[in-house]
């Protein structure tokens, strides 16, 4: 692959865990209906579920892609994603929905793991944050137009119909891997698979100061995103009551994220890794204080969430691709391990903190607004104590 064609593909991994997530949002409330759910927070698990499954099994998913390669371990992880689309599809009870959904979460791992393997293999320190970044720019088109999608969907067809989509992408995405990903790990550069050889790669991964840092700032930060993304239908339609026009929103929401990737993109180049990571976290914490405060005053009319949730993912994009890269960076030798460490932390971590800051969804913004100050304190918190070089090293 070129260097457009392969960032393009690392967005594809990237995206197709978004597009399982994003593109059933409009769904949610027919899912509730069609399998008689208890509470209307208890259709939140449908994404919750699907993201504990792919944060653990990442754990799996980078010794694997550590000992047997790049291509296969997607592509084998790319066959469980698409099976559990069927199943999801047919579903008689939202009980076996939840297990086809945590089944399908468990296949996602694989491309999480590759994709961020896959750029450490080829690029280092402020050229891998650049690469991530701009895979994050295409990436963000997902969530942009996945809701759309899924409100299209469902003007034709069932809710089931939304699980068809996912078969098709890991099809798609399976074939692009199958005839034009070339392995980028070298035979001489695998590990044995082997419980010393496993055990030992992951503590070497967690005893790395800045690996485990950084992983842990990236999952407070996507904790937020998460509890956005769990309760945003709610938020949109019963909160402020905008009906099915609530897509659009989101779309202009997430388009800001990758706006900030973007930008991000070009600025790691010119004035460092580290710094540009330092000053994004910062504006998190400082935009998730704003977005607090606001909140509490009275103040949050429609017009003013969505420019504030807009503000907060738009200077995410400078936290999530350089974090990442941070975290990745004296990890070379361990890329595989190192990635499926960072990915199952990073996305357990923030699907439980987005689990609980939705459930604590009262028809309100207070106590949502308030999860995300905490969550971006406790990052910024983490990173100015952990004592970490502050100023250009380390790619930058």
């Amino acid at each position: 692959m070129g260097f457009v064609e392969f960032v393009a593909f690392i967005a594809a991994c990237m995206g197709i865990n978004a597009l399982s997530i994003d593109v059933m949002i409009p769904a949610l409330p027919q899912i509730d209906a069609a399998l008689s759910l208890a509470s209307a927070n208890d259709r939140q698990a449908v994404i919750i579920v699907y993201l504990l499954g792919m944060g653990l099994s990442q754990l799996a998913y980078g010794p694997l892609a550590d000992r047997f390669g790049r291509r296969s371990t997607l592509n084998g992880g790319l066959v469980l994603f698409a099976v559990a689309g069927l199943i999801s599809s047919l579903a008689p009870s939202f009980a076996v929905l939840l297990a086809a959904r945590l089944l399908q979460g468990l296949g996602a791992g694989a491309p999480r793991v590759i994709a961020v393997s896959l750029a450490r293999d080829r690029f280092r320190g402020p050229q891998m944050a650049r690469v991530m970044s701009l895979a994050l720019m295409v990436f963000m088109a997902i969530p942009v137009l996945a809701p759309s999608i899924g409100q299209l969907i469902l003007l034709v067809a069932p809710w089931r119909a939304v699980f068809i989509v996912l078969f098709a992408a890991g099809c798609g995405l399976f074939l692009w891997s199958t005839l034009r990903l070339n392995e980028t790990l070298r035979v001489d550069q695998r590990r044995a698979l082997s419980y010393t050889s496993i055990v030992g790669g992951y503590r070497e991964a967690a005893r790395t100061k800045m690996t485990i840092v950084c992983t842990m700032v990236m999952g407070l930060g996507m904790g937020g995103l998460m509890s956005f993304v769990a309760s945003a239908q709610q938020i949109f339609q019963t909160t402020y009551n905008v009906g099915r026009s609530f897509t659009l929103l989101f779309a202009l929401i997430a388009l800001a994220m990758s706006m900030g990737s973007f930008v991000n993109s070009r600025l790691v180049q010119r004035i460092g890794l580290l710094r540009v990571a330092r000053l994004g976290l910062t504006a998190f914490a400082l935009v998730g204080a704003i977005f607090y405060a606001t909140a509490a005053l009275g103040w949050l009319n429609l017009p003013s969430f969505v420019a504030l949730q807009a503000s907060l993912l738009f200077v995410f994009g400078f936290v999530g691709p350089n974090f990442n890269a941070l975290a990745m960076e004296p990890m070379a030798h361990l890329a595989g391990t190192a990635s499926s460490l960072i990915g199952a932390v990073t996305t357990v971590l923030s699907a439980l903190l987005g689990f609980v800051i939705g459930r604590s969804f009262d028809g309100s913004i207070l106590p949502y607004t308030a999860g995300n100050l905490v969550l971006a304190l406790a990052a910024w918190s983490i990173f100015e104590l952990s004592g970490l070089p502050r100023g250009p090293r380390s790619g930058g």
